[in-house]
């Protein structure tokens, strides 16, 4: 019959798919609400989720020894509001006085390109005239062109940190999400049939090894990546090299992207410093890269998301073309979600007929 074809039950299958997605397009004013809902929340919970996954491994080890569990999320808290202390006395002042110092000297750093292009415009003949007046175009825009390069990066991040630590709705999801987080899955698999619920229990299980994996690892990384490259802009004394720092191991939770956009601040102010420190953060980068890559990122995330380099590009490119900043920083653990789910179908499709296959 033509209906138990494989290739049949794939295309009725992305008929009805297309079918769904075309009617709730058609009827998008009913869940127009519900998606104002989910946007108001979509922020503290996922600032919520992160920090879940975070702190879930501190408070299973105090529930080991014993500790109770709200006492355990009380001591969970404690330490985030430690480390939120420390952060603010010990590192915030030292970052925004580089970044003030930093913008103070944009001018003469503005003076410096262009005596070196008006240097070399007089050191330099036949050159068209086109290429002169774009030349001189940049050159009188230069300051400009810095400034708003520079209060855009550090601008841009000082307000995304502000705007998540601000939402107050965080600590208290989190607070929920640890204290009733293992009743999740014993809740959702209670209306299914046994063989069904522990069917369904995998799933949600890998699904949570994969948000584990991509969470804490990418975090873990960032974090790698940032004390490497502070140690090595100290020792070449780079200007601003805590603040570059900084920077870097927060753009590098963009995945793939991130650390070519985290070494594009280092470049500009090392090549004023002095151009030969060009070479030595090219090295430093290279040496923390291959650090990352070959023993961070390999004993923190392991093989969980198995994603191609080229398919994350693809990835992060239509993501944010599509939803800007939030669909490149949110589109790879999607992806990997996405991934993780139509796996598990076709495993479980193959077994079910019998089939050994794995994907």
């Amino acid at each position: 019959m033509m209906q138990h074809k494989r290739w049949f039950q794939t295309l009725v299958t992305f008929i009805l798919i297309f079918l769904l997605i075309l009617l709730i397009s058609a009827t998008d004013f009913i869940f127009d609400p519900l998606f104002k809902y989910v946007g108001a929340v979509a922020i503290p919970l996922i600032g919520a989720g992160v920090l879940y996954y975070l702190t879930r491994p501190v408070m299973h080890l105090l529930e080991k020894y014993k500790i109770n569990r709200i006492i355990s999320i009380i001591i969970v808290f404690l330490l985030l509001i430690l480390f939120g202390y420390l952060a603010v006395t010990y590192i915030a002042p030292i970052a925004q006085k580089q970044v003030s110092k930093l913008i103070e000297n944009i001018p003469e750093m503005v003076d410096g390109v262009q005596e070196l292009i008006i240097y070399w415009q007089a050191n330099q003949e036949n050159i068209p005239e086109e290429v002169n007046k774009t030349i001189n175009n940049i050159t009188a825009n230069l300051q400009t062109y810095i400034e708003s390069a520079m209060s855009f990066i550090f601008g841009f991040v000082g307000e995304l940190i502000s705007f998540v630590f601000a939402i107050v709705l965080i600590p208290f999801f989190l607070f929920f999400m640890l204290k009733d987080g293992d009743k999740f899955v014993p809740f959702v698999t209670q209306i299914f049939e046994k063989k069904k619920a522990d069917n369904f229990r995998e799933l949600l299980h890998k699904i949570d090894e994969t948000l584990t994996s991509y969470i804490q690892g990418q975090l873990i990384v960032s974090l790698c990546i940032g004390v490497l490259l502070y140690i090595g802009y100290s020792i070449i004394d780079l200007d601003y090299a805590l603040t570059l720092a900084l920077f870097a191991m927060l753009v590098n939770v963009i995945p793939f992207v991130g650390p070519f956009l985290a070494v594009i601040p280092a470049l500009i102010v090392g090549a004023f410093q002095d151009p030969m420190n060009l070479v030595w953060i090219g090295i430093i980068m290279l040496v923390a890269q291959q650090l990352e890559g070959n023993l961070v990122s390999p004993n923190v995330m392991g093989r969980a998301l198995r994603l191609h380099p080229l398919t994350v590009i693809t990835i992060i490119l239509a993501a944010g073309s599509i939803a800007g900043f939030l669909g490149i920083l949110f589109a790879v653990p999607f992806y990997a979600i996405v991934k993780t789910v139509i796996v598990h179908v076709y495993q479980t499709y193959y077994k079910k007929n019998g089939d050994d296959v794995l994907i």
